[in-house]
């Protein structure tokens, strides 16, 4: 399909006049090809902030959360504190993340 598309475009293209087919004018249609480079590493690196904020943010959430039950299990392992107060605090933790 694709051959003969371009056979057909191919065909069509040596039938007009030379100055239509490689001038800029006269009829020839210019579409400005050249936006579409500066467009594909606009969207890129737009991506690359996008998603690398996201994935900050979110190393930023756990690292917060880690650090704290860190903590809390350290205290736990030098027997500060019982298994009960543990358990409590530990659901405190989970159930009210930081932000």
């Amino acid at each position: 399909m694709l051959t003969s598309l371009s056979t057909t475009i191919g065909a069509a293209a040596a039938q007009l006049p030379a100055d239509v087919v490689h001038g800029p004018g006269d009829g020839f249609v210019f579409w400005p090809f050249f936006l579409l480079i500066p467009l594909f590493w606009f969207l890129v690196i737009g991506c690359f902030i996008f998603f690398g904020r996201r994935m900050w943010r979110r190393n930023h959430y756990w690292a917060a959360t880690q650090g704290a039950e860190s903590v809390l299990r350290e205290r736990y392992a030098r027997g500060e504190i019982d298994e009960t107060e543990y358990r409590q605090r530990l659901e405190v933790l989970r159930a009210h993340p930081t932000k």
